[in-house]
């Protein structure tokens, strides 16, 4: 099954047409409204790149609580 989604938006326009596989080696600052200072902060805590921060427990379990947050009564 192909997927296709949209994250040119959320992108720094050089990774707009990149592959997943280079986007997840990526630098943070590829994400848009990252920059090179992010990088120097967020390797100083250990994510050198995107899939450093996608795959980190505590950033995924925050971003499934908010998910989550719209759909609770």
């Amino acid at each position: 099954m192909a997927i296709s989604i949209e994250l040119g938006k959320n992108l720094d326009k050089a990774y707009e047409d990149k592959s997943l596989d280079e986007v997840l080696a990526a630098p943070p600052s590829a994400l848009a409204g990252l920059t090179e200072k992010h990088n120097e902060l967020l390797t100083s805590m250990g994510f050198n790149t995107i899939r450093d921060l996608g795959g980190n427990k505590f950033f995924a379990t925050a971003g499934v609580l908010v998910a989550l947050s719209g759909h609770v009564d």
